[in-house]
């Protein structure tokens, strides 16, 4: 299997999808957000940091990172 440059694939027009996780500041809850852009490809981001570039993952490194895309409602 070839690796994709996780980096390369378009995230423009992707549905990213919320967690929170009951940490909570004075300026808001803390929230991770989720999207899947490819086979294999996820994108990360920080809910209150919307404009930072998503952090992008495989299926695998998301796993070892004990992320469950399944908390997003999504399905790996």
């Amino acid at each position: 299997m070839s690796r994709t440059d996780l980096y390369s694939l378009p995230i423009d027009g992707v549905t990213f999808l919320k967690a929170c996780g009951g940490n909570t500041h004075p300026d808001g809850e803390s929230c991770a957000t989720l999207a899947k852009i490819g086979p294999d490809a996820w994108a990360l981001g920080d809910g209150k940091r919307p404009g930072a570039e998503p952090l992008r993952f495989t299926t695998a490194e998301l796993a070892a990172a004990g992320i469950d895309p399944a908390r997003f409602g999504l399905s790996a």
